[in-house]
């Protein structure tokens, strides 16, 4: 027998093992975006996220930026820092059916700080013990999105379509200092797309708080339209507000001047008689859940210049019928990829402070008041 033939004969015999080929733990799924993975067993997606954020405040409470102690010496009030961690975690789920995407969102927040007020002393005439130095500690949890949506339908804890819809206020922290809406409500919405620009929605609310929940089986109603196209949008929403029985909308124009500017412009009129009667068994002092602003008509502008790839300059100024005025301007930078650092500069002139039917909607304790806040905010 031949070397050869010997050779043959044990690679003949030889046992080939395959390498195990290696193991998938988690499978991608790129339907709806980057980040979404398969839930093992399922035709699932899910996606988690969230942001990391750090504030911190100074300057006056009416500009929503500062905050007042007492003095541990001699207790007296004095201005101290206004900060706030938050931890935001949210979840995104999306599943192709017969009857469209099935999606889901939530968006759970936990927050620990002072807060933007003022201390108070205890009342010897009550049996509560109101002391309050304002001091720093785990503030609520909040659940402010967890809503189910199949096709354009959608229903459970959402922000008010009244400021979705439209597109909120700009890119500014603080862009309630004349307020556009109130925004938690369980919802019953159903939002229409054309594909060519044109869409629509109409949405059941409940409401919030003690002004905004509704009283009876009649809920508040919403609706808007959007003209969107290459050069900017058109929006306008309406809302009747079932506990005052008033109604309120806003008309919004959206101009994109340029890949770096982007400009904007919104007004919003309500009737509020009732809103105003005193004589009601819950008073709402002239603010409803939808007409927040004071008196009639409001204004808001603002826009958007982008210098560069990293760094964005972002005003708002605001001003409603009752003579409230709020400008607020930021710069935000992107130090790294989902890294930003803004500081902002805010302002509130209260036009009626001196007057005895003022109605104090940043618990201003002078007709102007001043701020600055300097925001740090990891997203994932």
């Amino acid at each position: 027998m031949t070397y050869s033939a010997i050779s043959g004969a044990r690679a003949a015999d030889a046992v080939v093992v395959a390498e195990p080929e290696p193991a998938e733990y988690v499978k991608i799924c790129d339907v709806y975006g980057a980040g979404y993975f398969y839930i093992p067993g399922t035709e699932t997606c899910l996606r988690v996220g969230g942001y990391v954020r750090y504030d911190i405040g100074l300057g006056d409470v009416g500009s929503f930026d500062g905050a007042k102690s007492f003095d541990h010496e001699d207790g007296d009030d004095k201005s101290t820092w206004y900060k706030n961690a938050r931890f935001t975690l949210k979840t995104w789920t999306g599943q192709e059916t017969e009857l469209g995407t099935l999606k889901t969102y939530t968006e759970t927040r936990f927050n620990f700080g002072n807060r933007n007020g003022y201390p108070s002393v205890d009342d010897p005439a009550t049996e509560a013990d109101e002391f309050n130095n304002n001091s720093a500690g785990n503030k609520n949890v909040s659940l402010n999105f967890a809503w189910i949506q199949l096709g354009g339908l959608r229903v459970g804890k959402d922000e008010s379509a009244f400021d979705t819809f439209i597109g909120y206020a700009g890119n500014v922290i603080q862009d309630t200092l004349v307020p556009y809406g109130d925004f938690d409500t369980n919802v019953v919405q159903y939002y229409f797309d054309a594909g060519n620009g044109f869409s629509a929605v109409l949405s059941l609310e409940e409401g919030s708080g003690l002004v905004g929940t509704i009283d009876s089986y009649v809920p508040h109603v919403v609706g808007g339209v959007k003209y969107t196209q290459g050069w900017g949008a058109i929006t306008g929403v309406v809302a009747y507000d079932s506990n005052y029985e008033e109604v309120a909308g806003k008309v919004r124009l959206d101009v994109n001047v340029s890949d770096a500017v982007q400009l904007w412009v919104m007004g919003g009129y309500g009737t509020d008689d009732n809103l105003s009667d005193g004589t009601w068994a819950i008073p709402a002092g002239g603010r409803g859940f939808y007409k927040q602003w004071g008196g009639n008509w409001a204004v808001w502008g603002g826009g958007t210049y982008k210098f560069n790839e990293k760094t964005s300059f972002n005003a708002q100024i605001s001003y409603d019928d009752w003579k409230n005025l709020g400008v607020a301007a930021n710069i935000a930078y992107d130090v790294v990829p989902g890294f930003t650092v803004t500081a902002e500069v805010d302002y509130l002139n209260a036009g009626k402070f001196d007057d005895a039917d003022f109605s104090n909607w940043t618990n201003a304790d002078k007709k102007s008041s001043v701020g600055g806040l300097l925001r740090f905010q990891r997203t994932f």
